[in-house]
């Protein structure tokens, strides 16, 4: 998959945007090409979001302590294999 081309802040825009759209520009670079691990998103059993908008991704179900995956239909325990929701 090629990285997407993040184009610096111009000299054409207005001033008083300068510092927000380079915080954005930082955090896109960040997320593109992290230099360190980043964390998980976290959260209890009752509030993982429906794996179907979240498929391939990785979740800490904080109060069973795991990890678990969206395979696009359910999110599924990384320590059985079995399904959450």
């Amino acid at each position: 998959m090629l990285s997407p081309t993040i184009l610096p802040i111009g000299p054409g825009a207005p001033e008083a945007l300068r510092g927000v759209l380079k915080t954005f520009h930082d955090a896109l670079l960040a997320m593109i090409s992290p230099g360190a691990p980043t964390p998980l998103f976290a959260v209890a059993e009752a509030g993982l979001p429906p794996a179907a908008a979240h498929p391939q991704t990785l979740a800490l179900v904080s109060d069973l302590n795991i990890l678990a995956h969206s395979d696009g239909v359910h999110w599924i325990r990384q320590d059985t294999g079995s399904v959450i929701v």
